[in-house]
């Protein structure tokens, strides 16, 4: 028998204090029901002897203080979950929006759920190909990574981010694949503009989709990529299915966690954000993998929009410490129109050697990887030294490396929204880019496949 309660002492939104309770622990989940049947979803942040505080995930608007109920549930936030969630729509806490029946749930999960023990992990080894030759041919998504996008205010991540939702596949594989996409603090625009750009593609089909906007309260932010894990683990470890989980913005979660930890009145670290930030990050990011003994996995994309486009705010800088690389869009390239706008050369993919070789893309790819970053770096530099004093300055191979570095982003890495490149066109795009050079200066891939793979002139 659940007990109720009206005993609601004071409401503070997001916060609300209940007196004279029992046996309520911290995390669970509560239902306060208004006068007029309206039931609405908090959970306990603290217990103090017989007072809890909650949090509520609605508006605190219309609550009597003296006429409203507070009912314990017992649990903590938990997720209705089965197979039918793919092609489905849900809010940020689990419920369907898209006007389709609920989920007839095979289980329901706590959504606090638990990172990966570290002795259970099975290392990434499978190339994932997006179709974007800066991620796939350079900087290499692996199934199990987390690899997250910084982007700046402003720029395209929201097309990269569907592309690649519509595009990713693992190669050479019969499991079946599933992208589990959640949508945090963004707005009814965005949100609509990913909805319809699945349903356009047909990729809603293998495609769970967690929308939280930005007029949701901030409690429902903290809620939102946890659902999308718990979704994405019981399809990867339940269901065997290869999931990739992409949540953005991740900035729009850490500003919630900021607020909510204002209204508790806990002591700020650094620019505000609590001194548990790392720790928060790292028990979401930390539930991407590989486990051993099942056949799923789920590999991560957080998406994360760097605030005044610093490198070093602690929100990208964390990120950082816990993923295993990161690409970065560059707001240069944006005003150029290249599309989508990849830094290469700060870019990086830390296991991008474990998903790459015979057997996995190509033989070719990591001498033809390596080459294509020393020839785009070089390029820059003269195109550099070029503006500053004159193209006469340049000797001719230096002013064939300029040439390589224009063509470079005007081709490769401009493809576009709209265009899926095998990992073969890449590769074969990629020797066509260093048939521009010498070959003398190919010195850092094997002459053999020089005389393989370089188009004939």
């Amino acid at each position: 028998m659940i007990k109720e309660y009206k005993t609601i002492k004071e409401v503070a939104s997001p916060l609300m204090l209940v007196q004279n309770v029992e046996g309520v622990t911290y995390d669970e989940l509560a239902e306060i029901e208004l006068p007029n049947g309206e039931v609405r979803r908090g959970k306990v942040l603290e217990v103090d002897g017989d007072t809890a505080v909650l949090q509520l995930y609605e508006s605190a608007a219309g609550i009597n203080l003296a006429e409203s109920k507070v009912r314990f549930l017992g649990h903590p936030l938990e997720l209705a979950v089965s197979e039918d969630m793919l092609g489905r729509v849900f809010n940020g806490v689990g419920l369907p929006i898209d006007g389709g029946p609920d989920i007839l749930a095979e289980a329901y999960l706590d959504v606090n759920g638990l990172p990966m023990n570290p002795a259970a992990r099975a290392y990434p080894a499978e190339f994932i190909q997006t179709g974007v030759s800066t991620i796939d041919g350079l900087n290499t998504l692996v199934r199990g990574q987390k690899l997250p996008i910084f982007s700046c205010s402003g720029l395209p991540h929201a097309a990269l981010a569907a592309q690649i939702a519509r595009q990713a596949k693992v190669l050479g594989t019969e499991s079946s694949f599933a992208v589990v996409f959640a949508a945090i603090g963004i707005t009814f625009e965005e949100s609509e503009y990913f909805v319809q750009e699945f349903r356009r593609t047909g990729a809603i089909d293998r495609t769970v989709l967690f929308t939280n906007l930005a007029n949701d309260p901030a409690v429902e932010r903290i809620a939102t990529p946890r659902m999308a894990l718990t979704a994405a683990e019981y399809l990867a470890f339940e269901k065997d299915m290869h999931v990739l989980v992409i949540l953005t913005d991740i900035t729009n979660y850490a500003e919630a966690l900021r607020e909510i930890s204002a209204a508790k009145k806990e002591v700020p670290g650094r620019r505000g954000y609590p001194g548990y930030l790392y720790t928060d990050l790292a028990t979401m990011y930390e539930r991407a993998g590989r486990r051993l003994g099942k056949a799923g996995s789920i590999t991560m994309i957080p998406i994360l929009t760097m605030p005044e486009d610093d490198k070093t705010h602690p929100i990208p800088d964390l990120t950082g410490y816990i993923t295993e690389g990161q690409i970065i869009l560059s707001r240069e390239l944006h005003r150029k129109g290249i599309v989508p706008p990849v830094d290469v050369l700060p870019s990086l993919s830390r296991l991008k050697d474990k998903g790459i070789g015979a057997g996995k893309t190509r033989e070719d790819h990591s001498g033809t990887m390596n080459q294509l970053f020393a020839a785009y770096a070089r390029g820059k530099d003269a195109k550099e030294l070029m503006t500053i004093l004159g193209e006469a300055a340049l000797s001719d191979t230096d002013k064939l490396y300029a040439k390589f570095a224009e063509e470079f982003e005007e081709k490769y890495v401009n493809q576009g929204n709209d265009t899926n490149r095998s990992i073969e066109e890449t590769l074969d795009l990629g020797w066509e880019l260093l048939s521009i050079l010498p070959t003398a200066e190919l010195k850092r891939v094997k002459p053999e496949y020089i005389e393989k793979y370089m188009p004939k002139k």
